[in-house]
C-alpha cells in the first residue's frame, strides 16, 4: 500500500466500485456484522446526467438516485467488506472553499449583528465579553472533537449517527429529533426577522410584512431547489459579505473610539474605555446579567456544527475539514471577541436605542454608524443583516433535512425521508422542513409574538444539548478506540485538547445549563407573580422536557440500551484505515517542510 501526496492510498478501482468483491447487497457480512443498503451496491455516476439534471432544474432530477456515487475518498487498505458500505447517497458537491466559508462565516448572523444589542443591555460591556469568551472556549473544544470524528467517519447525519453508535440509540433519537425541531422552528423566525429588517427603510416599511415574508420564503425555496450546491454557493458569498462588513465595522469602530469620527457625530473626540467605568458600568446587572447572556452567545454560534454534517458531502474530508475546524478559533477570536469589544466601547448598556425598535434598529452595528454620522454604511450593514438572516434560514433547511434523512436511515423516521434524487437532494426531507416556513405568518396576528416566543422556546437550549452530545460522544469514542486496541496515532486528525478538551467543553456546557436554569427562575428585572415566574422558566427551559420526552419515546419504541466500549462499532463508515506506521511515515514526510509551512499548517491547515 502506498500513500499519495495527500495521504490517501492507491486503492484498486475495483475496490472503489465494488466490483469483483463478494456481493453483500442487503445481507449481513458475517465477519463484521455489517448490514448494507442494496442501493449502495450500485455505482451511480451523476456526471453522465444532463447539466440541468445535475443542477436539479428539470423533471428528471427529481427521480430517485439509483445508487451511490462512491464519491468519498478512502485512505488506507480498506477491508473489502467495508468498501461498499456506508457510502452516502448524498453527492459530494461541496468544494474546499465552500467548507472554509461555512466554518468561518456560516453562523455569523442575527446573534452577532442584532442579538449582541440585547446581550449588552443585560450583561454590560464586560459581561458580553466574558460570556462570549467562555462559550468560545467551549466551542473550540466542540469543533475539535467533531472534526476528529467527522474526518474518520464522514457518515450521513454526522454527530447524530455517531451519537447513536457511540452512546445510546434512544438518546440519539432525542438528539436528532430535537435538532430537526430546532431548525424547523428557527426557519420561520428567520423569515420573519428578514421581513422586519427590510422595514428599516421607509419605502419598504410601507409594504405589508406579509408580502416580505412571502418574498423571502420564495427566495429560500428557490435556493433550496439547487440542493447542496445552492446552499454551499450562497453560504460562500454571504459569508464573504458578512466578513467584509465585520472587518469594516472593527476598523471604523477603532477609529471612532480614538476620536477620529466626523465632528458632527458623537465620536469626534476621544472615547476610550469610559463606558466601562461610567454608570451603569461594566456589569450593570452583576452575575445574573452575565448568566442571562450565555444563551444569546450560544444562539450566535449556532450552526458551527454544520461542518460535521457537510463532511459527508465533500469528497475528501481529511484534506479539507482540518482547516475548517481550525478556522473556528480565528472566527471566535478575530470576529466575535474583537467586534464585541468595539460594541462595549461605543454603545452604553442603557442606551435607549437598544430597547426602542426591532430588527436592525436595535443592532449595535447600525447604532454606531448612525451616531457617528457616517452616511451610507448603516444601509450596508442592514443589507448584510438581511442577507445573513436568509443565509441562516437556508442553513435551517440544510441542517434539518440532512438530520431527518439520517433519522430515516437509522430507522427512527419514516423511510420516505431516505429518498435522495438524482441531483443529490434529500427531497422529502427538504419539503418537511420547508413546510414550517409559513408559520412566519403567525406574526401577522395580534398574538403572533406570544406564540412565537413559545415556538422559539422549543429550541432555546437545543444547540447546547447538541454540543454536549458531541463532547460526550467524543469521550466515548476515545474510550472505545483505546479498549479495542487502537492508537491515537492512527487518527488522521486529533482534537487539540484530546479527551480532556471534550471534558472541559462538556463541563462548561453543564455550567451554562445551570446558569440558564437560574435565570429561568430568577430572571433579570424579576417577576411580579408566580405565574410570570413559571412562564419565564419554561420560556428559558422548555427544550429540556422536550428532550426527556423524545428520549422516553425513543426508548419505548426501540428498547435500545447503551453499548459497552468493547462493543461499539468502530469500522462501519470509517474512511481512514492507515496504520500507525503509515501515519508516522506521513507525518515524518510533512515534518520536512520549511518552518513557515509547518507553522501555517499548525494554525490553519492539516498539520
Amino acid at each position: 500500500m502506498s500513500l499519495d501526496n495527500d495521504g490517501s492510498s492507491s486503492i484498486p478501482s475495483h475496490h472503489l466500485a465494488g466490483e469483483d468483491e463478494k456481493k453483500v447487497g442487503g445481507g449481513t457480512y458475517p465477519a463484521y456484522n455489517v448490514s448494507v443498503d442494496p442501493a449502495q451496491d450500485v455505482h451511480y455516476d451523476p456526471s453522465k446526467e444532463k447539466f440541468l439534471t445535475r443542477l436539479g432544474l428539470n423533471a428528471e432530477s427529481f427521480k430517485r438516485a439509483p445508487g451511490t456515487t462512491h464519491g468519498l475518498v478512502a485512505h488506507g487498505d480498506i477491508p473489502p467488506e467495508f468498501v461498499q458500505h456506508d457510502n452516502p447517497l448524498l453527492q459530494q458537491k461541496m468544494k474546499p472553499r465552500h467548507l472554509q466559508m461555512i466554518a468561518v462565516g456560516g453562523s455569523i448572523g442575527t446573534g452577532l449583528f442584532v442579538g449582541s444589542g440585547s446581550a449588552l443591555s443585560k450583561g454590560g460591556p464586560a459581561g458580553i465579553l466574558l460570556a462570549w469568551i467562555i462559550m468560545g472556549v467551549m466551542l473550540i473544544n466542540v469543533t475539535q472533537a467533531l472534526g476528529e470524528m467527522a474526518i474518520l467517519y464522514p457518515v450521513s447525519g454526522g454527530f447524530y449517527t455517531l451519537a447513536s453508535r457511540m452512546l445510546d440509540p434512544s438518546f440519539a433519537f432525542a438528539l436528532g429529533w430535537n435538532y430537526v425541531l430546532q431548525w424547523a422552528v428557527v426557519l420561520p423566525l428567520e423569515i420573519t426577522v428578514a421581513g422586519s429588517t427590510v422595514q428599516y427603510w421607509d419605502a419598504a416599511a410601507k409594504v405589508h410584512l406579509g408580502v416580505w415574508i412571502t418574498i423571502f420564503m420564495i427566495v429560500i425555496i428557490i435556493a433550496a431547489a439547487f440542493g447542496t450546491l445552492g446552499y454551499a454557493e450562497e453560504e460562500f458569498w454571504s459569508s464573504c459579505l458578512k466578513l467584509f462588513v465585520v472587518v469594516l465595522y472593527i476598523i471604523i469602530g477603532i477609529v471612532c473610539i480614538c476620536g477620529g469620527g466626523p465632528a458632527s457625530g458623537e465620536f469626534g473626540s476621544y472615547v476610550g474605555g469610559r463606558l466601562w467605568h461610567e454608570a451603569p458600568g461594566a456589569f450593570p446587572n452583576g452575575f445574573k446579567g452575565v448568566c442571562a447572556v450565555f444563551v444569546t452567545a450560544a444562539f450566535s454560534f449556532a450552526g458551527t456544527e454544520l461542518v460535521g454534517l457537510a463532511a459527508t458531502e465533500t469528497p475528501n474530508p481529511r484534506k479539507t475539514l482540518p482547516s475548517a475546524v481550525k478556522n473556528t478559533f480565528w472566527r471566535i477570536t478575530l470576529i466575535y471577541i474583537t467586534s464585541l469589544t468595539i460594541v462595549g466601547l461605543t454603545i452604553r448598556s442603557d442606551d435607549e436605542a437598544l430597547f426602542n425598535g426591532s430588527g436592525a434598529d436595535i443592532s449595535p452595528f447600525v447604532i454606531l454608524f448612525d451616531r457617528a454620522k457616517i452616511n451610507g454604511i448603516a444601509h450596508l450593514v442592514n443589507i448584510t443583516i438581511c442577507i445573513s438572516v436568509l443565509s441562516i434560514g437556508l442553513s435551517c433547511v440544510y441542517a434539518g433535512s440532512r438530520t431527518l434523512t439520517a433519522l430515516a436511515e437509522t430507522g427512527y423516521a419514516p423511510k420516505i425521508f431516505c429518498y435522495i434524487d438524482k441531483s443529490g437532494r434529500p427531497l422529502w426531507s427538504l419539503v418537511a422542513i420547508l413546510v414550517f416556513g409559513p408559520i412566519a405568518y403567525i406574526n401577522l396576528a395580534d398574538v403572533g409574538s406570544q406564540v412565537f416566543d413559545w415556538l422559539v422556546a422549543l429550541s432555546g437550549l437545543s444547540t447546547l444539548f447538541t454540543w454536549l452530545a458531541i463532547c460526550v460522544t467524543h469521550i466515548r469514542f476515545r474510550k472505545a478506540w483505546k479498549v479495542q486496541g487502537h492508537s491515537v496515532e492512527e487518527l488522521p486528525f486529533t482534537a487539540l485538547g484530546g479527551v480532556y478538551g471534550s471534558w472541559l467543553g462538556a463541563t462548561l456546557i453543564v455550567l451554562v445549563l445551570i446558569a440558564q436554569f437560574y435565570i429561568g427562575i430568577w430572571p433579570v428585572g424579576g417577576t411580579e407573580s408566580p405565574g410570570e415566574t413559571a412562564q419565564s422558566f419554561f420560556l428559558s427551559y422548555l427544550a429540556f422536557p422536550i428532550m426527556i420526552a423524545f428520549y422516553v419515546g425513543g426508548y419505548l419504541w426501540k428498547r435500545a440500551l447503551p453499548r459497552k466500549a468493547s462493543e461499539i462499532d468502530l469500522d462501519t463508515g470509517r474512511k481512514s484505515w492507515l496504520t500507525v506506521e503509515d501515519m508516522r511515515a506521513y507525518r515524518a514526510e510533512r515534518a520536512k517542510a520549511p518552518m513557515y509551512v509547518r507553522i501555517y499548517r499548525m494554525l490553519f491547515s492539516s498539520s
